[in-house]
């Protein structure tokens, strides 16, 4: 399956142009989070991911809450928040929001790691694991060189070993991969990503 994915696309009209036409080759586009900036503007900016015609699977980043995002879902697309779905064959399972809580103030839509880790133990296995936040000590490293990633989700993903992690919300660790066992993380970022996932 080819599989496109992107993160933090923050309302941008260009990159977002940009992932219209690359999805035309997708099989899946998966979209990890902070499609808005600041709960301002979701709906204009899901709208600018309207011509998808591929299925998506999509998470709430901390610049959106799941419940706004559901509101404005596209038909195409699957919301993940705690939950996880099988397209093609393939499991997946998402989680969204800024984890450990940010320092952001009101506006952003974050998690305590503990609830994190109640949420990511409703997965009992999956192939692709999407989060908006990157597991703790793989492209989390922010540019005063602080790592500031999920323990909740470095645990997740020891624990199940899906063959995909995809993250974002680090904007300096954007293109950053690493492994995890035999997981491979990557930080999208708002850019075309591909990844060629064998069906089981």
């Amino acid at each position: 399956m080819k599989i496109l994915a992107f993160s933090d696309l923050h309302h941008s009209h260009r990159r977002a142009a940009l992932l219209v036409e690359a999805s035309a080759k997708a099989d899946l586009v998966i979209g990890a989070g902070d499609f808005c900036n600041m709960r301002q503007g979701l709906a204009e900016a899901m709208d600018l991911l309207s011509r998808i015609t591929a299925p998506m699977v999509i998470v709430p980043g901390n610049a959106e809450s799941a419940d706004e995002l559901a509101a404005v879902c596209p038909a195409q697309a699957i919301l993940l928040h705690g939950t996880g779905c099988e397209i093609g064959g393939l499991r997946l399972f998402g989680l969204g929001y800024g984890i450990p809580v940010t320092p952001f103030g009101e506006w952003s839509c974050d998690m305590t790691e503990a609830d994190a880790e109640i949420m990511l133990g409703r997965c009992e296995a999956a192939d692709i694991l999407v989060t908006h936040s990157p597991p703790k000590g793989i492209a989390d490293v922010t540019s005063t060189g602080l790592s500031v990633g999920s323990a909740a989700i470095a645990g997740a993903i020891n624990r199940l070993q899906p063959r995909l992690a995809v993250c974002g919300h680090i904007h300096d660790s954007w293109g950053m991969r690493g492994r995890i066992g035999a997981t491979e993380v990557v930080n999208l970022g708002p850019t075309p990503n591909w990844f060629n996932v064998k069906l089981p």
